[in-house]
């Protein structure tokens, strides 16, 4: 873990989400790195069908498992909807390759989803002419999140989808190691109109100038949004006595118990953490407002993974000033995208302990967010 130490911690923390529009803003991983993909095959079959929470949950189950495995060691991940990347050094492969297998087989078992998953070198992305390069994102004080770019990210989960560097699979019975991993609070409202999922990767022929030229813009329109177009508001989201992702979040990790008895157990913590958030004053050292102003702070509603990636409160009328900006750029061939508007958004969450500061909360769109936007643009990665 002194690999992952001595680079990705040692990366600036960036406050300024403006300025991972610049290339200059992203570092190189080390040559001997690893890139690791996964995603939900079919995962537009089942939003269809209204699973949006069960796609969640298990694209950002890679997060909380890996993060368990390396004993909370960070690395460099960005959760797409239905899927997660992420990059480890050379001596963290055999761990990654272990519990993608395992949460694969996981997943099959619980839920009758397939999960792809890959592993390929750094060495392999960069003989195709293309790179992963990296920055640290703060959105907090408490935290951050990895932005990627230099195509190769990209590249991997594509070949990931063709069949390529697929891990062999687990015959074990052990569980992946999800605890942290939570879906307990009701979705989000917009407030502004709609919340906008857009995804936006760069044109055939776009050059690094006029991709950033385009994203910057785009920014600028969402700046004017109060707090940026945050869809989690600064008091944080309801929860419900009992929170419709019980059963989900029972099922996924539920580990070598039983699944009923897990889901008693997160039915009576439930109700207890919804009386303490309804309360609304400390108890003990648990002070439910700052937690919640902290859960709002930390979420991550905007990325960069090869391309823009947000999921905004929007007016009504700023969505169709986006989309005419974006139509322009793709007749200019500088940007391909895919837009999605839903009445509200959704967060997924990893608390390892809710006592700290450092819990993390991705947002979607709660009627299929990133996904649908994947598939309105026609992107690979949205099979």
């Amino acid at each position: 873990m002194m690999h992952i130490a001595k680079f990705y911690e040692s990366l600036p923390r960036q406050s300024h989400f403006a300025s991972l529009t610049k290339p200059a803003a992203f570092t190189p991983l080390p040559d001997d790195w690893v890139i690791c993909c996964s995603d939900i095959v079919d995962s537009t079959g089942l939003i269809a069908a209204g699973k949006y929470k069960t796609v969640n949950m298990v694209g950002a189950s890679v997060i909380a498992a890996m993060q368990n495995a390396l004993g909370g060691a960070a690395f460099p991940y960005v959760f797409g909807g239905d899927g997660t990347s992420f990059a480890v050094s050379a001596e963290q492969a055999a761990t990654a390759r272990l519990t993608l297998a395992q949460l694969r087989r996981w997943v099959q078992q619980e839920f009758n989803i397939t999960l792809r998953v890959a592993v390929i070198a750094l060495t392999e992305v960069r003989s195709q002419g293309l790179d992963v390069t990296v920055a640290r994102h703060a959105v907090s004080a408490n935290a951050d999140y990895a932005m990627f770019s230099g195509g190769g990210l990209a590249w991997a989960e594509g070949q990931m989808k063709q069949g390529h560097s697929t891990i062999p699979a687990d015959t074990g019975d052990t569980p992946p190691d999800l605890t942290g991993l939570s879906c307990r609070w009701n979705t989000i409202p917009a407030r502004n109109g709609l919340i906008l999922s857009l995804v936006m990767v760069p044109g055939p022929t776009a050059t690094p100038a006029q991709f950033s030229q385009v994203a910057a813009e785009i920014l600028t329109r969402t700046a004017a949004l109060a707090r940026g177009g945050h869809p989690v508001p600064a008091e944080g989201p309801g929860i419900a006595l009992l929170p419709q992702g019980l059963d989900v979040e029972a099922q996924l990790t539920h580990g070598t118990g039983s699944v009923l008895l897990k889901r008693l157990t997160l039915m009576a913590g439930a109700m207890l953490t919804s009386w303490l958030f309804r309360r609304k004053k400390p108890m003990g050292q648990f002070d439910p407002n700052h937690y919640l102003a902290v859960m709002s702070a930390n979420a991550d509603y905007r990325k960069f993974d090869d391309g823009l990636k947000m999921t905004i409160d929007c007016t009504p009328d700023l969505h169709n000033e986006i989309k005419a900006i974006l139509q322009q750029a793709q007749t200019a061939g500088h940007v391909r995208f895919g837009l999605h508007a839903q009445d509200e958004a959704r967060l997924t969450c990893i608390v390892p302990s809710a006592s700290r500061d450092d819990h993390v909360h991705f947002v979607d769109g709660a009627a299929g967010g990133y996904t649908r936007a994947a598939i309105n643009m026609g992107k690979i990665r949205s099979n």
